[in-house]
């Protein structure tokens, strides 16, 4: 037995503990504003992982908490941890495992004098068994084992604080108070565990582990538990390190546990890793060993108020960026029975769809930090060895739309794991294009995973998606008009824009129809049949080619690359077809079956995420019509962007009557999304639709209010971001905008386009010196434009 060096007692200066942790400095963050209640709480501990755990997470690491009294469960996760990739059986990138010469042709030609073929008639020719492809892990889980702990004490209450991002449980029993926290630095690369009661002495538990790995070794020594271990399947080693430091009482290190008797409090710190590394070919890197060793060893030399300290900084700095007021006032109820009470009318519905909208943004910060891989189709959050989809990266719109929200609600350092995550397949894609297009550029299919599979499967409605890297590129160039940052779209964006242009001015095929260029063979995901010219397929290459072209101006792309981009879009089939019913069309035939309610709605993605689709054109009546037909079901994610698309349309009672179904039918009592089962990308569009409620600038002016809905009669918003590197606040009643708030940062300024009804009557636009701004009326008088500074403020008021 040893007697457990105490944590010293001395606070440390907040700003000396990030000093000692942070590896950069925090973004400015705002004064701490009044958020109301951002907390989902619970009456009860978990006991189902997927529909009652809390989860905390800094990017690279994630835990879900249950709460149990007599034993807590902590299930943990490395992003980094998969099975598949190089050292698995059989792994080849997805490529043909042969060479195919004259396959995509054939394709093509039977497609030229047929015009349609079955899924599984092109998977015969094109695609191949999926092997090696492997799936995200589970690390394993942390247990606390409470001797005499009861089963059901009094004032329990298990919550976690998105403000904060701090998980916590509470009860009491016997007259003492129990507490546990926990939290995921992103400064310290920890997950961090506090253990305390309000009487000295009352703290007694056995910390251990378990993991379904095979072959794991666990040790324990000085106080520190080391869980080691390779994967059987591809070899990756990782490594799990905890130590346990108390206050008082003794810590006993046993072979396999770590226990504690009779302390003040106890504190166990947490970090893990792997020898992945996200280089082509082989996604290998250093061992894990003393990476984690100094994460831990680190965090371990502060006492915990500081580590605390430290990791609320560094979230508050992103989550308080935004602040949303709908007329929200939370209940005191339990967030499982608020979420079966609501039915989208009053105070408590706005506080859960308030709450909906801020969890997205917290999820977000928690499972997207710079440094790891991007959030999966589960974040970072995975119980299982065998998870859905793999908890993989789908690209036909899930890990998309993951990043939806990350540039409106003002978080745009979480999409440098999406931005280098792109940028490492390129070498893949680039040998994919090549073995099995025999063209240059990059390509990548339906789904891939962070072994570079850039190929294809032979599951017949969803393989085939050679699209996928040019919508990848559309979220890096939609980066740069937030960011207007020239260096960024240089370095980062434009490279992976220009051979993925480059991939299609090789693989456009002429249509013998008309002579235009169209995608063949072409998909609309996942229904139907394959065609040439599938409208999603001709809007993403549009959206690329006309982005790129854009690009191509700002960077001094070479002539003769720009000629050619004006050669493609000049004979480029744009995919926008009105049909017989008035519907915009999903395939160039006329196919579409007005009873067809599928979950997809592909062929509007010119709606949204693009901007192919004109404000007022018959393009934008046809997707209304589309839309419509296709109904208000499906799947949580389908939900979430059916949000997005009736935002884009100015609909917000059918944007919110959406919103309102998703929390009705596809949430779960955790308030993850589920499809089913759970996967994050709906919580992720559903937040992203509600800033496309409040805020839109795709067309080039900031438009104020573009979908508010009935219910959310008055309120405001403080801290959304539009295009031209512009902060938003907003401030409205039951008749209309009363201020405008619009902050240009240091890339904006020029001149600045604004729509809002208010500019038909009587208003006034003022600097932050409060000096009035000459503005001009545009169009019906609900645009105005004037010329803004760098970092100025400028109030526009009714009246």
């Amino acid at each position: 037995m040893t007697r457990s060096p105490r944590l010293r007692r001395r606070r440390r200066p907040v700003a000396a503990a990030l000093a000692l942790l942070l590896a950069g400095p925090l973004a400015a963050a705002p004064a701490a504003a009044d958020v109301h209640d951002l907390t989902l709480w619970y009456d009860e501990p978990a006991t189902d992982w997927e529909q009652r755990s809390l989860p905390i997470g800094n990017g690279a690491l994630g835990a879900s908490v249950f709460g149990g009294v007599q034993t807590e469960q902590l299930q943990f996760n490395e992003k980094t941890l998969w099975t598949g990739g190089p050292g698995s059986p059989d792994y080849d990138f997805g490529n043909w495992n042969e060479p195919r010469p004259g396959a995509i042709e054939e394709v093509q030609a039977r497609l030229d004098a047929q015009q349609r073929m079955s899924p599984e008639e092109v998977a015969d020719i094109l695609g191949q068994p999926k092997t090696g492809f492997g799936a995200y892990q589970t690390f394993g889980d942390l247990w606390l084992d409470f001797p005499g702990a009861p089963a059901r004490p009094q004032n329990y209450r298990r919550d976690l604080d998105i403000q904060q991002a701090i998980a916590s449980v509470g009860y009491t029993d016997n007259g003492v108070t129990h507490r546990r926290e926990y939290f995921a630095s992103h400064p310290g690369n920890v997950i961090v565990g506090r253990i305390s009661a309000d009487r000295p002495g009352q703290v007694s538990f056995d910390l251990r582990t378990s993991t379904p790995h095979q072959g794991t070794q666990v040790s324990v020594a000085d106080g520190r538990l080391t869980m080691r271990g390779a994967l059987a399947d591809n070899g990756m080693v990782f490594e799990a390190q905890i130590q346990v430091v108390t206050e008082g009482g003794t810590r006993t290190d046993g072979g396999d546990r770590i226990s504690v008797s009779g302390a003040d409090s106890a504190t166990f710190i947490m970090s893990a890793g792997t020898d992945y590394a996200d280089t082509y070919p082989e996604y290998r890197g250093e061992d894990p060993h003393q990476r984690v060793t100094r994460a831990v060893s680190t965090a371990a030399s502060h006492d915990y108020q500081a580590l605390r300290d430290a990791h609320v900084a560094d979230h508050t700095a992103l989550f308080d960026r935004v602040r949303l007021d709908i007329g929200q006032q939370m209940p005191n109820i339990p967030t499982d029975e608020l979420l079966a009470r609501y039915d989208g009318q009053g105070a408590p519905a706005r506080a859960l769809e308030a709450l909906f909208f801020a969890y997205g943004r917290y999820l977000l910060i928690a499972s997207s930090r710079p440094g790891s891989l991007p959030a999966n189709l589960q974040g970072v959050w995975n119980n299982s060895t065998s998870p859905p989809w793999s908890a993989d990266y789908h690209v036909n719109i899930n890990l998309q739309m993951n990043y939806w929200p990350a540039q409106t609600t003002n978080l745009a350092e979480t999409t440098a794991p999406y931005d280098a995550f792109v940028d490492a397949l390129r070498p893949p894609g680039r040998a994919s294009a090549r073995e099995m297009f025999g063209s240059d550029g990059w390509v990548v299919h339906n789904e891939t995973n962070p072994f570079g599979f850039t190929g294809v499967h032979d599951w017949a409605t969803s393989f085939w998606f050679p699209e996928a890297g040019a919508w990848l590129a559309q979220q890096l160039y939609d980066n740069y008009l937030f960011n207007q940052d020239e260096t960024y779209l240089r370095e980062t964006a434009y490279p992976v824009m220009r051979e993925a242009a480059e991939f299609w001015f090789d693989n456009l095929h002429t249509d013998p129809r008309d002579g235009s260029l169209v995608v063949s063979p072409g998909y609309s995901p996942e229904h139907g049949d394959f065609s040439a010219g599938a409208s999603m397929s001709q809007q993403i290459v549009w959206d690329l080619l006309t982005n790129t072209r854009e690009a191509a101006d700002a960077v001094g792309e070479d002539p003769a690359f720009v000629a050619r981009l004006d050669a493609t879009l000049d004979r480029l089939d744009p995919g926008l077809r009105i049909g017989s019913w008035g519907q915009l069309q999903e395939w160039k035939p006329d196919w579409d079956d007005p009873a067809n309610d599928h979950r997809h709605v592909s062929h509007l993605f010119a709606l949204h995420p693009g901007a192919q689709i004109v404000p007022g054109s018959p393009e934008e009546a046809a997707a209304r019509v589309s839309l419509a037909a296709r109904g208000d079901g499906g799947t949580g994610w389908s939900k979430a962007w059916k949000i997005n698309f009736w935002a884009r349309l100015g609909d917000g009672d059918h944007a919110h009557l959406m919103l309102s179904e998703q929390l009705r039918t596809s949430t779960l009592p955790n308030l993850w999304d589920t499809h089913p089962p759970f996967q994050i990308d709906g919580n992720f569009g559903a937040t992203a639709g509600v800033a496309e409620m409040l805020v839109q600038s795709h067309h080039g002016v900031v438009e104020v209010l573009p979908a508010l809905p009935g219910a959310w009669s008055g309120g405001s918003v403080e801290g959304l971001r539009a295009r031209g590197d512009v902060t938003v606040d907003l401030v409205w009643d039951e008749t209309g905008t009363q201020r405008i708030t619009l902050r240009p940062g240091p890339s904006g300024g020029g001149e600045l386009r604004v729509r809002d009804g208010m500019f038909a009557g009587a208003f006034q636009v003022a600097d932050g010196s409060g000096a009035p701004v000459d503005v001009r009326a545009e169009g019906d008088g609900t645009t105005i434009a004037f010329t803004a500074v760098p970092g100025g403020e400028y109030t526009l008021t009714r009246g």
